[in-house]
């Protein structure tokens, strides 16, 4: 009898553990999720010096960090930062602190194509480090995230097309492409 008892405690502790693993009634499910990750990035500054918004001979590489924070299926916020310090032409090199909304296009799978329009600062140093400017800048911009598992993200392919508005007595239309991963806090 007592091995009985025994015995039927343990199906009970299992059954137990295994009801846990059930899904959320979606009445409770949390909806807001925060993923952050990193990024590599490849930009064509579009200023090579002198004051003119000339292509520019070599390619700034850097890297980057993001914020997605997604309420629900089509209300998200994206913010980044990206340092674009590597392979400098005259020591000229742009930074940007950016945000604003990111508008998921259709999930294929685990790929999730999106588009994105981010607006925030600029800064650029320009060449011999002869001066350093702040400027609006607007991003327009889209890319695929692949999800690898339930926390790991992909950021297959992620390109933006900026605009410095009110730049010296033009205007500058950088752009770029960047990888990376991102990780999903909640």
């Amino acid at each position: 009898m007592k091995h009985f008892v025994v015995s039927i405690c343990m199906v009970f502790a299992a059954a137990a553990c295994e009801g846990r693993a059930q899904v959320v009634p979606s009445a409770t499910a949390q909806r807001i999720s925060l993923t952050a990750g990193g990024m590599a990035s490849a930009f064509q500054p579009d200023y090579s010096g002198g004051g003119l918004a000339l292509t520019s001979p070599s390619l700034l590489f850097g890297i980057g960090a993001y914020v997605d924070v997604k309420f629900n299926r089509w209300a998200q916020i994206e913010g980044e930062g990206r340092w674009l310090r590597f392979n400098q032409y005259d020591n000229i090199y742009q930074d940007n602190y950016l945000i604003g909304p990111r508008i998921p296009i259709h999930r294929f799978r685990r790929a999730t194509p999106y588009g994105k329009v981010l607006v925030g600062l600029a800064e650029m140093n320009f060449e011999y480090s002869s001066a350093h400017g702040n400027f609006t800048d607007i991003a327009y911009g889209g890319g695929v995230d692949i999800k690898l598992n339930k926390r790991i993200s992909l950021r297959a392919f992620d390109f933006e097309y900026q605009m410095w508005p009110k730049w010296l007595s033009s205007s500058l239309y950088p752009y770029g492409a960047s990888v990376g991963l991102g990780y999903r806090i909640f």
